[in-house]
């Protein structure tokens, strides 16, 4: 499991609407193509993993705004989990992120798994600092 905290000069509640928001994941996330939300709530990220357009399936499995949000995969042979938690800074004013991020492998995908943390763990930054720029330039 990975865990990064950043801090983001906006308040809590801007950062949560947009960070839990998989419409705009793409926006944030340098590896998603593109996401589908569902009528019945769940979401289907398409990501570039070594070059190749994979789909998964995901649903939120926590939603306590403006705190505390997660999503996992809802089958696949390696399946994410994620967490965001935002707590408030200068009474308000500013954030603090951390997200956590681990994967669990199904089958023979078991031993995929420690090669896709560190992967995760080298493209994750990335995105978590586009984040901090695009709400602080709002």
């Amino acid at each position: 499991m990975t865990a990064t905290t950043i801090e983001i000069d906006r308040p809590p509640a801007d950062v949560y609407a947009y960070a839990t928001d998989p419409a705009r994941f793409p926006e944030w996330q340098a590896d998603v193509r593109r996401v589908e939300v569902h009528p019945d709530g769940r979401f289907t990220t398409v990501r570039r993993i070594a070059g190749v357009d994979r789909p998964m399936l995901q649903e939120i499995t926590l939603a306590e705004p403006p705190v505390r949000w997660a999503a996992g995969a809802v089958g696949g042979a390696v399946r994410p989990e994620a967490t965001i938690t935002v707590e408030p800074l200068d009474d308000g004013r500013r954030s603090r992120v951390t997200f956590t991020l681990d994967f669990t492998g199904h089958g023979p995908a078991d031993l995929l798994v420690p090669v896709v943390r560190r992967m995760a763990a080298k493209a994750a930054p990335r995105s978590y600092a586009r984040l901090k720029e695009l709400l602080e330039r709002r």
